[in-house]
């Protein structure tokens, strides 16, 4: 059943949502005000290449029909109804984009549906600058290049996530137990990984006006979160950004890095599961919007 809401109140939910983006991204923002580089908030930019402007952008989702909103009505994929209501519009949605909402909905069920891993200690920050004189980002090593080199050494690597393993340094692609591939992304990847959880973000940018904008902001702070556990657990020494570090290479690094990796992995499977409802319903909703109610937009080759 559709939700339908009133031009003040569809127009305080987009302000809401606005101020919780500014807030989101302030700190990128005021160190690019700065002309300075963030090493920990840049890649939420540059790795996922959306803006905070795109961010902070509201979306009513599926099933919401918005009164007097004009603004809507003119935008990609929006559509407006006899009532003069406008609404997401499924079809036109899944018509241009239903691959990636096929590719999104297929990998997020099949990590939904596996076991996590929590034997990776985050080492793949370490292989990306393992036997590397020069490195991503322009902050020192915590334990210097030797340091860093010898907890690669002394550690089983066992990534699953082709788009963390890609960036692995030549000498360390062949120290990794699994050789993924952007092929095998669906038989790999699982919810103990911080970068599937992080990619979360990504997937629901990707879907477009389909995600409300509650559930885009919830999978940006997810993902912001990870990426500072992600870089604290990194080789690299983030004490100037005001965070300790979790010394992976230690029993008690260990023991927190999965305990906030079991936290991630509980969190995102709830997001991961808003968004696979999501498609669900942009099914349903296309069916019905399609003439004769027959053709099945998201199973379509």
């Amino acid at each position: 059943m559709t939700q339908r809401l009133s031009s003040a109140r569809w127009q305080q939910l987009a302000a809401e949502h606005a101020h919780r983006a500014d807030a989101l991204t302030a700190e990128y923002r005021g160190a690019r005000a700065a002309g300075r580089r963030h090493a920990i908030d840049d890649f939420l930019f540059t790795y996922y290449s959306y803006r905070p402007s795109v961010l902070r952008k509201w979306h009513p989702g599926i099933g919401i029909a918005l009164d007097d909103a004009d603004e809507y009505a003119n935008k990609r994929w929006y559509r407006t109804n006899t009532d003069g209501s406008v609404t997401v519009d499924a079809a036109a949605f899944l018509a241009d984009r239903g691959h990636v909402a096929r590719q999104i909905h297929a990998l997020s069920e099949a990590i939904a549906g596996r076991q996590p891993r929590f034997s990776c200690f985050g080492l793949h920050e370490w292989a990306m600058v393992y036997r590397q004189p020069e490195h991503r980002h322009p902050i020192p090593l915590r334990l210097g290049q030797a340091g860093t080199d010898a907890v690669v050494e002394s550690h089983d690597i066992n990534c699953t996530h082709f788009d963390a393993f890609r960036f692995f340094t030549p000498d360390a692609r062949p120290l990794n137990q699994l050789q993924p591939t952007r092929a095998t992304q669906c038989d790999l990847d699982q919810t103990g990984c911080l970068h599937a959880n992080m990619d979360l973000y990504k997937w629901a940018m990707k879907l477009g006006p389909l995600v409300p904008g509650d559930l885009l902001l919830d999978t940006f702070a997810l993902a912001r979160e990870i990426r500072w556990t992600d870089m604290q657990a990194s080789p690299y020494d983030v004490s100037d950004y005001n965070v300790p570090a979790i010394a992976i290479e230690t029993p008690q690094g260990k023991a927190e890095y999965v305990q906030l990796q079991r936290s991630y992995a509980e969190r995102a499977q709830l997001l991961r599961g808003r968004l696979i409802e999501v498609i669900r319903a942009a099914q349903q909703a296309a069916i019905t919007e399609t003439e004769g109610g027959s053709r099945n937009i998201l199973a379509a080759g």
